[in-house]
């Protein structure tokens, strides 16, 4: 027997999860398939919020620092680790719990079980039972890459970092991307000697001097840096691991080895070559802006598209493709354009729009850039020389603002706001008439000369 739906969800990551539930609020009939029983997917489960809490808790390491600058009578202590896993595993539970709550009362049936492509309508559970849906959306996520480097399986991948049982004390983060910078920050303020070995610049898709701005940081902050390594092998010593890489020899010993080196699609065993649904080189699902595939009544979105791996992007497409199926929305899409991003590294770096680089391939000459140091008040008063730095790209005679750019304390909250006033046409003599809140950080973005 073969139970028919309006639509079928391959995946309980952010991406499912918000086709599954708008879906269900605009009257369709969902089944949503998971082999996992961890609701959320990576984000919620092995990527941002328990990243996240982790970078809370190295900002609290920082703070305990500043406040005995500040004169408090304190001593700085380490991070209760066991405590602190206890904690966020507690609130990690909670959401998969709500999650499941919400499922069982919006009525979407779900299966934790494995799932391939019977055909473009069908799919077929590993129990052999078979689902049928005019609508397939495909949000099977990533997963971290896995280098073919003897001695990979010494080190950790992103996944296993969470469930460390203790702070390891030298750390080597092999990877230049968003992972690498944002462990190596806050692995540095829980205390342990963290290393970067990269094989370019950090963060290549992000403004070349706000990288460069943020790299000397840490290096301020001693972590050391190389952007030109070549690791071949990794070994077990009796100090630890090293690595043997092209361009320095051995490095370490190192307590951890953590590999950052990107991700791959979920997508192999999914059967997608059998109904011809197109994939590139790597794996991802190739779509159009409003999450087609190649085949007709099937979609995709979230990390298993070449879309941003970011999760509000997977939230927005998912919800806007459920709109355009079941809620009378033909046009809904996202605007790829101002999507807004936050590297949770130390400081955090913030960006919405276009680079300098950029902007400067595209409108040449009429790019204008606006600048602003200036140390945020708080290491002001304790004499710390710890500046941020913020950069606004504009085009035109009318100065149109296309890409602004923060590194500093408070830009993980602050940019949201600018970030939607970007999207609605934002030009500089709007952040020259606006009334600032002072004493602020964000008021330097308004008063740039």
């Amino acid at each position: 027997m073969t139970a028919t739906y309006d639509v079928i969800v391959l995946g309980a990551g952010s991406g499912g999860l918000s086709v599954a539930f708008r879906a269900a609020r605009n009257g369709a009939s969902v089944a949503l398939v998971d082999p996992a029983l961890e609701l959320g997917g990576t984000c919620v489960n092995r990527g941002c919020v328990p990243k996240k809490s982790l970078w809370l808790s190295a900002q609290l390491a920082q703070a305990q620092r500043l406040a005995v600058e500040f004169g408090f009578d304190s001593k700085p202590g380490a991070l209760d680790w066991a405590h602190f896993r206890h904690q966020r595993d507690r609130y990690i539970a909670g959401i998969n719990e709500r999650y499941a709550k919400r499922l069982k009362e919006k009525h979407i049936d779900v299966a934790y079980q494995m799932a391939r492509f019977a055909a473009a309508d069908t799919i077929e559970l590993a129990n052999g039972e078979r689902l049928r849906a005019a609508h397939i959306v495909i949000a099977t996520g990533a997963r971290p890459r896995t280098l073919d480097l003897p001695g990979f399986e010494l080190g950790l991948v992103s996944d296993d970092m969470f469930s460390l049982e203790v702070m390891p004390r030298r750390v080597a983060v092999v990877g230049g991307g968003y992972i690498a910078v944002e462990f190596a920050g806050l692995l540095r303020a829980l205390g342990a000697e963290v290393e970067v070995l990269a094989v370019e610049r950090l963060l290549k898709n992000f403004d070349v001097e706000m990288v460069d701005a943020l790299r000397g940081k840490m290096q301020a902050q001693g972590i050391f840096i190389d952007t030109k390594s070549a690791i071949t092998r990794a070994r077990r010593t009796a100090e630890g691991v090293v690595l043997d890489d092209v361009e320095a020899g051995s490095r370490g010993p190192y307590d951890a080895v953590l590999w950052a080196v990107g991700r791959v699609p979920n997508s192999a065993s999914l059967g997608l070559e059998k109904i011809g649904v197109t994939t590139d080189a790597s794996g991802h699902v190739q779509v159009d802006a409003q999450q087609n595939t190649s085949v007709p009544g099937i979609y995709a979105v979230g990390d298993i598209t070449p879309d941003k791996a970011l999760t509000p992007v997977a939230v927005a497409n998912g919800r806007r493709l459920a709109d355009r199926l079941f809620g009378d929305r033909s046009d809904s899409r996202i605007d790829a354009e101002a999507i807004p991003s936050v590297v949770f590294s130390d400081p955090p770096l913030g960006s919405v729009g276009l680079s300098e680089e950029q902007a400067r391939k595209q409108y040449g000459d009429a790019v204008n850039i606006y600048r602003s140091h200036f140390v945020p008040m708080q290491f002001m008063l304790v004499e710390r020389k710890e500046p941020s730095l913020m950069k606004l790209v504009c085009v035109g005679a009318n100065e149109r603002v296309v890409g602004i750019h923060v590194l500093g304390p408070g830009t993980d909250e602050m940019l949201q706001g600018f970030a939607v006033a970007l999207k609605l046409g934002l030009h500089k003599r709007d952040l020259e008439t606006a009334v600032a809140i002072h004493p602020t950080v964000a008021e330097e973005l308004l008063a740039m000369g």
